[in-house]
């Protein structure tokens, strides 16, 4: 008589959490890895606005209200872009240049570095003032001020996690291993484009 697989209920807390993740992810991948860049988005938004009043507090500056607003389109970037676009980049990469391309470790990362983050990072400042209801022109100062800036902490900060991320995470894992990095890059952003 042939076994059949299921699903261990595991005790823990944090195992069954786990399997309930992996289970969305087969079913829904697409809509689990939305969810999953909105509410850490949002935990990066949130890190962000904690920094923030710290700073402010032993400065001894008056500490801003808190901005739900922010936190919300910090989680409905997560949501509509940073999950899909994620998503779709990271299977494209495996078909363009799959593991038998000869050095595909680094045309990965090329492409990821070269021309997947300036785009995703120009995308980022856009939504982010359209959300904000701001002017075309509040745009062009913004990515005056930061952008350049944010590019180059971007390539200095997340090439070693891409590098690792597209060369040795299962493609599966790969938007949630960005988006844990990305909690404290959103913190980063949040405060360049202020």
């Amino acid at each position: 008589m042939p076994a059949q697989s299921v699903l261990v209920a595991h005790p823990a807390f944090h195992m069954r959490l786990l399997q309930q993740y992996l289970s969305l992810l087969r079913q829904y991948p697409i809509i689990t890895k939305s969810v999953t860049s909105a509410t850490l988005s949002a935990l990066g938004n949130l890190l962000s606005q904690g920094l923030e009043a710290r700073r402010r507090t032993k400065e001894g500056v008056p500490v801003k209200d808190f901005n739900h607003l922010g936190l919300l389109h910090y989680a409905l970037y997560g949501l509509c872009v940073t999950g899909p676009v994620s998503h779709y980049f990271y299977q494209l990469l495996e078909e363009l240049l799959p593991a038998s391309v000869p050095f595909c470790m680094i045309k990965r990362l090329l492409l990821d570095r070269l021309v997947f983050a300036p785009a995703f990072l120009l995308l980022f400042f856009s939504v982010m003032t359209l959300l904000e209801g701001k002017t075309k022109q509040d745009l062009k100062d913004k990515l005056m001020k930061g952008y350049w800036t944010a590019l180059k902490m971007n390539w200095r900060i997340w090439t070693p996690f891409q590098f690792l991320n597209i060369n040795f995470v299962p493609v599966q894992f790969r938007v949630l291993f960005a988006n844990v990095v990305a909690l404290f890059w959103y913190a980063y952003l949040a405060t360049v484009r202020q």
